[in-house]
């Protein structure tokens, strides 16, 4: 698992609603709106699985 800067494990298995360039990042990549992928997070958690599944039965 990679590092942070700040020497922390990073878990890229989880999308962190609160983090601007994460919920950025999940848009850009599933081409939808950020407001679509927090609502995703809300309903779903925020296991990135579960996101990306949920935005891809939303299209």
């Amino acid at each position: 698992m990679a590092e942070s800067n700040r020497g922390r494990n990073q878990d890229r298995a989880r999308v962190a609603a609160g983090q601007d360039h994460e919920v950025r990042y999940e848009a850009e990549k599933q081409d939808v709106s950020r407001a679509e992928v927090k609502q995703a997070v809300h309903e779903v958690g925020n296991s990135r699985k579960k996101v990306e599944d949920r935005l891809d039965r939303a299209d």
